[in-house]
């Protein structure tokens, strides 16, 4: 577990609201596409809460984090994400709480309800609770969020009776701002109140690309003069998980194909830390190896583009962004049911 443990009286808390939250069920008045923001006392940033259980598939809450939290839960709504990726759901930045059988509870979480004398029965009783972040599989609470949970569960509880009273209270009175319960210190109370807010801008974050030997690619563009063909280069998360003793990752896949014969030129596996150098180190060593260029390079998604950027332009290679990429896809659907089920 991620941060400092909670204690068993803060967990306790999280899991009498956790109850109550349940007995509302909310789910019978909203739906999946219904958020209530949230602010958070101690740090402003708001979470978009989604109840879900309209049909009775999974009962629970998911706390979509500030805005990209935000952005992840978007996508899933327009299904603007990657069909092809079968655990695309563990790209988002979130805290669910769930109502599920036993079988789905690990050791950790029984142990907690053990001792907290708490007992549970049926398919959708079981309380559960997960952080979601990019790349990872879901884990465990740690103090800070069980913390953050705990105060905010109820807010969201209010949003949703107000919204039982008066069905048109999430209209917004503009695109793109949504109804969140902010809070206030009056003396030492805290209150709550009700604003429609735009989410704050995404943070920008551009790809973090090492610096190339220049000198090095100076002397592979000396040595190499063929030029021929068109390559497509890619970056995603396998399917497969990694478990090295700590938190369970998906770790980078690197990929480049032919386009013309849909060849594999080579692939890697790699790790979340340091992988933008790795990436490089691959693509100058499959030039070396190759010992030709090709006349243009494509690339779908913006960190490849950017770590490939430096090595193009040294060696004169066009590099272009585009939506798709053919024959990597159609390799990447072969790659991906071969890390599933290890047929190709």
């Amino acid at each position: 577990m991620n941060g400092s443990l909670p204690s068993l009286p803060e967990w306790k808390t999280l899991f009498q609201v956790a109850i109550e939250f349940k007995k509302i069920e909310c789910w019978n008045w909203m739906s999946d596409t219904d958020l209530i923001g949230v602010q958070n006392p101690e740090n402003g940033l708001i979470g978009y809460c989604c109840i879900m259980g309209g049909l009775k598939e999974m009962l629970g809450l998911v706390v979509y984090l500030g805005t990209e939290g935000l952005a992840g839960y978007r996508k899933i709504q327009s299904e603007d994400h990657d069909l092809d990726a079968p655990h695309f759901l563990y790209l988002q930045k979130c805290l669910t709480v769930t109502f599920e059988g036993r079988k789905y509870l690990r050791e950790p979480d029984l142990k907690i309800i053990k001792g907290l004398g708490l007992k549970f029965r049926g398919p959708q009783d079981w309380p559960l609770f997960r952080n979601y972040q990019p790349g990872y599989l879901p884990w465990y609470l740690n103090r800070e969020e069980v913390l953050y949970l705990t105060p905010l569960i109820p807010q969201v509880m209010e949003g949703a009776l107000r919204i039982k009273e008066k069905t048109d209270l999430l209209t917004p009175p503009r695109k793109n701002c949504y109804l969140v319960r902010i809070p206030e210190k009056v003396g030492e109370t805290l209150t709550w109140k009700e604003e429609w807010l735009e989410p704050s801008p995404a943070e920008k974050r551009e790809p973090d690309a090492p610096p190339v030997d220049e000198l090095h690619l100076q002397r592979i563009k000396k040595q190499i003069s063929r030029r021929q063909g068109v390559w497509e280069i890619d970056q995603f998360y396998s399917p497969s998980v990694v478990d090295e003793g700590g938190r369970p990752y998906f770790p980078y896949v690197f990929l480049w194909v032919d386009q013309d014969t849909g060849l594999v030129l080579n692939v890697r596996v790699a790790g979340s830390s340091n992988y933008q150098a790795d990436f490089q180190d691959q693509f100058i060593g499959l030039l070396e190896k190759l010992k030709f260029f090709p006349n243009e390079i494509w690339s779908r998604n913006e960190e490849p583009f950017k770590l490939s950027e430096p090595i193009a332009s040294a060696l004169g290679i066009k590099l272009i962004r585009v939506k798709r990429l053919p024959a990597l896809e159609k390799v990447k659907k072969h790659l991906f049911s071969f890390f599933e089920t290890g047929k190709p």
